[in-house]
């Protein structure tokens, strides 16, 4: 297994590289600036410049990868375009891109309530609706995948046990941004993690189980 991450400078990104260094699997990072990535990522990562809004550089940052985890998200801004531009044309060019290159599984970071059109975080030009096009742009595509949706998303790490349903069963809830990167790298390994949506968030009064239990509960 070699793994490429795309959006692997953001907050959830780096936590994805650092999990599967964790796990001595090599990485690949795809970035737009390689000194900003250098002062960001672990040393034993290696970055290969990309940007998901222009296609002709995917293949060759692809390079040998067998898996991609994808973490983009667009940046608040007042650029009305940017999560169409990142979270589904840029997506899109991923998922086109891995196609042609045989990537053997498909790991995405979306969000909880992306079918939920009514929702406060589509006045953020409409992100959750993108992100729910991008996901069906995905799930048609004929690639092994799996979707994580996690719940508002903290960057310091708790105890409290991971909670995960099917898709369009968890309205609010939060998870530590180091478990959302656990459940992205556990589905690599898991058959039972393939071709789902996984809504995940954390709880303190939850029961502890093992990600495979975790799979296996989700249709």
């Amino acid at each position: 297994m070699k793994a490429i991450v795309i959006g692997a400078t953001g907050e959830t990104g780096r936590r994805i590289v650092q999990e599967l260094i964790s796990r001595n699997i090599p990485v690949r990072c795809m970035v737009r600036d390689i000194e900003k990535a250098r002062s960001i990522l672990p040393p034993e990562a290696e970055l290969v410049v990309g940007d998901v809004l222009r296609p002709e550089t995917l293949s060759s940052a692809f390079g040998d990868s067998t898996v991609l985890l994808c973490a983009t998200g667009a940046k608040p801004s007042f650029d009305f375009t940017g999560p169409y531009q990142v979270d589904y044309e840029g997506t899109k060019n991923l998922v086109n891109a891995a196609k042609e290159k045989g990537i053997e599984h498909f790991v995405i970071v979306s969000s909880l309530c992306v079918s939920q059109f009514f929702h406060p975080l589509n006045l953020f030009f409409l992100i959750l609706v993108w992100k729910k096009q991008a996901e069906e742009y995905l799930q048609k595509s004929g690639l092994t995948y799996t979707i994580v949706r996690p719940g508002g998303l903290k960057n310091e790490d708790n105890s409290d046990a991971i909670v995960m349903q099917n898709a369009d069963t968890l309205f609010e809830g939060s998870i530590p941004r180091q478990k959302v990167a656990q459940v992205c790298v556990e589905s690599l390994y898991d058959e039972q993690a393939r071709n789902k949506i996984l809504e995940i968030v954390a709880k303190e009064d939850a029961n502890p189980k093992t990600f495979s239990e975790l799979f296996a509960s989700v249709a």
